[in-house]
């Protein structure tokens, strides 16, 4: 398994526990950005950075994810993606997306962005909090635990 990481818009503390993860469970990290990411020196550790773009980095992840990988990423339409090619997709507060619930949230984000692109704000997510962080780092642990 790899862990490919939505970078760009992935928080600094989830991004620290990922680095702390794939050192310590000797799984190879791919972060994928469209802008310089400072990375930890480390063998398990790696970054590709593609041209600013519609989708650039997540078409990255999608080309190059195998089944059983996983993807880090609030990004609803690349977990999506990342699900249709039997990959495991993780939002940065600690959702496990699967087959089950994947439809549903892609529904609320079309709604959503109809309800922007007419003219009503939506607002955006709000700030990570530490509960979520807790529970990102618990999913990661159990998705890690089962590999291993």
């Amino acid at each position: 398994m790899k862990i490919w990481v939505d970078a760009d818009a992935c928080p600094k503390t989830i991004k620290e526990i990922l680095f702390r993860a794939a050192i310590r469970t000797k799984t190879k990290l791919i972060l994928i950005s469209n802008h310089a990411i400072s990375t930890p020196a480390s063998p398990f550790i790696s970054k590709i950075q593609v041209i600013a773009g519609f989708d650039v980095a997540d078409n990255k992840i999608i080309q190059n994810l195998e089944p059983g990988d996983l993807v880090i990423t609030a990004d609803i339409p690349l977990a999506d993606a990342v699900i249709n090619k039997s990959g495991i997709a993780l939002n940065p507060r600690g959702e496990l997306y699967s087959k089950d619930n994947i439809k549903e949230r892609l529904s609320l984000r079309n709604f959503s962005a109809d309800l922007r692109s007419s003219g009503i704000q939506t607002g955006g997510p709000s700030a990570l909090i530490k509960s979520e962080i807790q529970r990102f780092a618990n999913a990661l642990n159990l998705i890690l635990s089962k590999v291993r």
